[in-house]
């Protein structure tokens, strides 16, 4: 190929991928704006005029991972409420708070919003199967919305059963109900990366009960606090 040619061709490809790039600065931008409008609108719904909304990290890029900051005054379920109600924004693609004390406080905040939640309900399946019985929706709908302001964090979902049948067939089919709540919360907008999955069999009857008590048959939540994972930069939504 012709030197010149090639030098033409290699510049020409140069422009392209920094015009692509101011655009998507630009597109990011204005993406961004308007984000951040209404998720100020749903923050003072929820009463959090105090609280403010970062939408840049450390690094100075655009995100739609906001930061959480200020509003001291308010309760612990006003702050909880903030962040749900800011997290359910369409867009956002998850909140955390400023500092790590207050991070480890909502963390607590979730884990008892969840063990309220499940306190009087249990997470059904099928007789012997993986497949969650569709009177269940609901309640992983509340618990998906009392784990949106902690998604940062890192949340273990456990699958648990009586000590009938075989211990190892028993383990794998905790497991696997295991994983099917944690699709069923990602598919209701919780972050795949911080939910851990696991199978315990009937290693951890409920205290107090007899193990092959069926009401061993549950599913548990955790939240353990972690630091947040870096966003990444401008990750706006691509072409639909």
């Amino acid at each position: 190929m012709n030197p010149r040619r090639a030098s033409m061709i290699v510049a020409g490809a140069a422009l392209c991928v920094v015009l692509s790039f101011a655009c998507t600065r630009a597109r990011g931008g204005v993406f961004i704006a308007d984000l951040r409008q209404q998720a100020y609108a749903a923050r003072d719904v929820a009463g959090g005029k105090d609280v403010n909304l970062a939408f840049r990290d450390r690094y100075g890029w655009l995100t739609r991972h906001p930061v959480l900051s200020g509003g001291k005054g308010l309760d612990p379920a006003t702050r909880t409420r903030v962040a749900a109600a800011v997290s359910d924004v369409p867009g956002i693609g998850g909140v955390s708070w400023a500092g790590e004390s207050d991070a480890q406080a909502s963390s607590a905040h979730c884990q008892d919003d969840v063990e309220r939640i499940l306190e009087t309900r249990t997470i059904r399946f099928g007789e012997a199967s993986t497949r969650l019985d569709p009177s269940s929706g609901r309640l992983l709908d509340e618990v998906a919305r009392s784990l949106r302001p902690c998604v940062g964090s890192l949340i273990a979902v456990t699958g648990h059963t009586d000590a009938g049948g075989i211990p190892k067939v028993n383990v794998a089919l905790s497991l696997a109900r295991a994983e099917a709540v944690r699709s069923a919360l990602v598919a209701r907008g919780i972050p795949a990366d911080g939910l851990r999955a696991s199978g315990l069999g009937a290693a951890k009857p409920v205290e107090g009960l007899d193990p092959r008590d069926p009401a061993n048959r549950r599913i548990e939540f955790s939240v353990i606090f972690s630091a947040p994972v870096k966003p990444t930069p401008i990750d706006t939504p691509g072409p639909q």
